[in-house]
C-alpha cells in the first residue's frame, strides 16, 4: 500500500513552530495549489485548493528558517487524518499532509550561478530516521523491464 502526496504550491502563511513537552518541534502552515481550466464558454477558471502542512522535528525548524507567506515550496509526504468531536459532540475530521521531504523553490540572489533558479541537493531538508524508515516500508519496488521495440 501506498500513501504518498507531492505538491507543489504557494505557503498561505509563515510557518507556525512550536515545541512540545517532550523537545519535538511541531510547524503548520497551509499551503495553496491551482489548477486552470477553460470552462464551457471558454473562459479560464482558476481553482485554489489549500492543503494544511505539518513538518516535525528538525524538517519544522528549517520550513521556520526558509519557508515563508507567498514563496513556492515542493512538500512530499503522507496524508494523515484525525478524529475529534466539537463541543456539540459532532464527529469532526481533519486532514493534514505530514511532510517527509520539503525544499524551497525561490530564486536565489546568487549572481553569476547558471542554475541558480533550481534548488540543489543541499536545500532538501532531512528527514528524521523514524520518517526515514517509515517512507521506506511504503515504498514498493519495480520491475525494469526492457523492450527493444523502442523507437529512440
Amino acid at each position: 500500500m501506498i500513501n504518498k502526496v507531492i505538491l507543489i504550491g504557494n505557503l498561505g502563511k509563515d510557518p507556525e513552530v512550536r515545541q512540545l513537552e517532550n523537545g519535538a518541534s511541531v510547524a503548520r502552515f497551509s499551503v495553496a495549489t491551482n489548477e486552470n481550466y477553460k470552462d464551457k464558454s471558454g473562459e479560464w477558471q482558476t481553482i485554489t485548493e489549500w492543503h494544511n502542512i505539518v513538518a516535525w522535528r528538525n524538517l519544522a525548524e528549517k520550513a521556520e528558517k526558509q519557508l515563508s507567506k507567498g514563496g513556492m515550496v515542493y512538500i512530499e509526504g503522507k496524508l494523515t487524518t484525525k478524529k475529534w468531536q466539537d463541543k456539540d459532540g459532532i464527529d469532526r475530521y481533519n486532514t493534514d499532509v505530514v511532510a517527509l521531504q520539503l525544499r524551497s523553490l525561490e530564486k536565489r540572489e546568487s549572481a553569476g550561478s547558471p542554475n541558480q533558479n533550481f534548488p540543489k541537493a543541499a536545500d532538501e531538508f532531512p528527514v528524521s530516521k523514524v520518517e526515514e524508515s517509515a517512507a521506506k516500508s511504503t515504498t514498493t519496488k519495480l520491475e525494469v523491464v526492457e523492450d527493444d521495440d523502442l523507437p529512440f
